[in-house]
């Protein structure tokens, strides 16, 4: 038994820690990086098409998310916003067309783990420099015309971009966790969350439960001081279907099965349909094929389903980091991504099969 009498003084935090590096509050980097006029007008109007299609006022569109599994390279994330630029305003009547901006990865045990945490992919620890870098990109594709989608992991790190997104998502890996079901109820953009990984609908139903109900959370403040937020909830969260370890759920039965559990819910289209990651099978080449049985479920009366998701890059598949190996530019470093001119053919046909 310890003796009290002879143990050190407290010292701080009790953390284990080999250093620490102090970060502009979430206020201040607004401040120094906002979005611009033209920007927040994208965001809102995309928040709100994407509400009337979950809500049902609007019957006719489809949401389709679509961009690189993980943003690596600012450069290419820009041109590939460029590009997509002309299939939001050319399919504006069939589509609302949301680039994916992920800039943070779960890893299920190591590895890379994205843009904030390592933008030079050096492995080396985290530096401010990612929060900009991160800020500083999706200001620039809101300015373009181009609402972004993100996947939110770090609460903290999510106070720095919340204003920027027009669609959040919470992922498979953490669908479980009660402070991201607390954070997905204090966003204000609709929040996809993904099914676990498992494959099992169960972690996702509950969790739609949680972030649609009020909540009181620990967190920090624009200013960075430690806060209790209480929020009235999340209503446009919902459902994204992205298939498990029991196989695909890009299905009907799927489909009835979330309807039927969330038959008291106030959304009329609560899901949307991941058509890669187990969907996929991890295959990139299966995604288009699965877009159009979507678009084809959503034609023949599921009008449960909102909208869709897809991994596209300017070039197809993926590579390895290797040292002193140059990457090829516009292609994922994560997971696998159908090509530019395959995604252009692909939202044109889905476009022509909502007419």
């Amino acid at each position: 038994m310890k003796n009290l009498d002879i143990l050190p003084e407290p010292a701080g935090l009790a953390i284990n820690c080999s250093r620490t590096q102090p970060i502009v509050t979430p206020n201040q980097l607004k401040k120094e990086m906002p979005l611009s006029d033209y920007a927040d007008v994208t965001v809102a109007r995309a928040r709100h098409d994407i509400q009337r299609i979950l809500s049902g006022e609007d019957r006719q569109r489809l949401i389709l998310l679509s961009g690189p599994c993980s943003i690596h390279d600012p450069e290419a994330a820009i041109e590939y916003a460029s590009r997509l630029r002309g299939l939001v305003n050319t399919f504006a009547d069939q589509l609302v067309v949301i680039m994916r901006v992920y800039f943070e990865k779960p890893r299920t045990a190591l590895g890379w783990k994205g843009l904030i945490y390592d933008e030079n992919i050096s492995g080396l620890p985290a530096s401010p420099s990612g929060l900009r870098l991160a800020r500083e990109l999706l200001c620039k594709i809101s300015r373009l015309g181009v609402p972004c989608a993100t996947e939110f992991l770090n609460p903290i790190v999510a106070s720095y971009l919340d204003d920027c997104i027009a669609y959040g998502s919470i992922g498979a890996r953490t669908v479980e966790s009660q402070i991201h079901r607390e954070l997905a109820s204090t966003l204000e953009m609709p929040v996809g969350i993904k099914n676990g990984t498992d494959g099992s609908l169960e972690s996702a139903i509950n969790a739609i439960k949680a972030a649609r109900y009020p909540h009181t959370a620990f967190v920090c403040d624009g200013e960075g001081r430690p806060a209790i937020l209480e929020t009235p909830g999340n209503p446009f969260s919902h459902v994204c279907l992205r298939g498990g370890r029991s196989g695909p759920n890009l299905c009907m039965a799927a489909i009835e099965e979330v309807r039927t559990r969330l038959s008291s819910s106030s959304l009329e289209r609560p899901i949307v349909m991941d058509c890669s990651h187990a969907n996929s099978q991890k295959d990139f080449r299966r995604q288009s094929g699965n877009a159009l049985d979507v678009v084809q479920m959503f034609a023949g009366g599921a009008s449960p389903i909102a909208g869709l998701m897809i991994e596209s890059h300017l070039k197809e598949g993926n590579q390895r980091v290797e040292v002193g190996t140059d990457l090829v530019y516009g292609q994922s470093i994560t997971d696998a991504c159908i090509g530019w001119e395959e995604t252009e053919r692909l939202v044109a046909e889905i476009a022509e099969r909502l007419n």
